[in-house]
């Protein structure tokens, strides 16, 4: 069989699902060798923000296990010296590379990999089963998974696509070979000067809770705590409108 056994098995754990508004908490990933795992790299990230408590409760990740983490671009470049020129593999591997590939257009890097999925191969040899979750599959092959945390999931993948290769490489090999990843990404600025030099006058004049430049959860707000050093331009201007919109009625200038 002429399928690819050299690649690195990445997955990653976020905040939300939207790349745009989302961020990265803990990047997991496994380079493989002639079908084998060779090494490893495992990081949570500090996403500048508290944790939703539905990821908290899905990932087991909590506040404190990001505050001393790495800022995402901290540790970019790390990740991307590991991944190196190998191709990549995941289960719904575009959602993952998407991530990744923003946080390097807002660094001012490229992130252009050919990418093997996982979730593509079972849906075309796995249509019958009930679910191609990669919870579901590891059952169904027997392969041990602790999910939800990057590393885990990252091998599991590489399992997985070792099970779907022994499977059914020999019926389409054209299945298993990586193709271009394309997500069209624009980067971000950080926020202005001005924006949040307004933030901070209105976080004094609303009374709002605050230590330095980190914004505590505020109903009808943010859910979780900002720290507003490290938010976008769009961020910043989405957070603004929000607290005039809030607290124009309660607070009047």
């Amino acid at each position: 069989m002429n399928i690819p056994m050299n690649y690195v098995a990445f997955d990653i754990e976020t905040t939300g699902l939207n790349p745009k508004y989302d961020k990265i908490i803990e990047i997991g990933a496994v380079r493989v060798r002639n079908g084998e795992p060779a090494d490893a790299f495992s990081t949570f990230i500090n996403p500048a923000k508290g944790l939703p408590a539905r990821i908290v409760e899905l990932t087991g990740i909590h506040d404190a296990d990001v505050a001393d983490a790495p800022y995402i671009d901290e540790i970019l470049d790390v990740f991307l010296a590991f991944v190196g020129d190998d191709v990549l593999l995941g289960h719904n591997i575009l959602f993952d590379y998407s991530f990744v590939k923003k946080a390097a257009a807002n660094q001012r890097r490229t992130f252009e990999r050919q990418g093997i999925d996982t979730l593509r191969i079972a849906k075309r040899f796995l249509g019958g089963l009930e679910s191609r979750q990669l919870g579901f599959l590891c059952d169904y092959y027997q392969i041990e998974l602790d999910a939800h945390r990057a590393l885990n999931d990252a091998v599991a993948a590489h399992r997985l696509y070792g099970a779907l290769a022994r499977e059914y490489g020999g019926q389409d090999e054209e299945c298993f070979q990586p193709r271009p990843l394309i997500y069209t990404v624009k980067k971000e600025n950080p926020a202005t000067p001005k924006q949040l030099e307004l933030l901070q006058k209105l976080i004094v004049q609303y009374r709002l809770p605050c230590d330095g430049f980190v914004l505590y959860p505020v109903a009808k707000v943010t859910d979780e705590s900002v720290d507003l050093e490290k938010i976008t331009k769009n961020e910043a201007s989405r957070l603004i409108d929000k607290l005039l919109a809030n607290f124009r009625r309660s607070y009047p200038s």
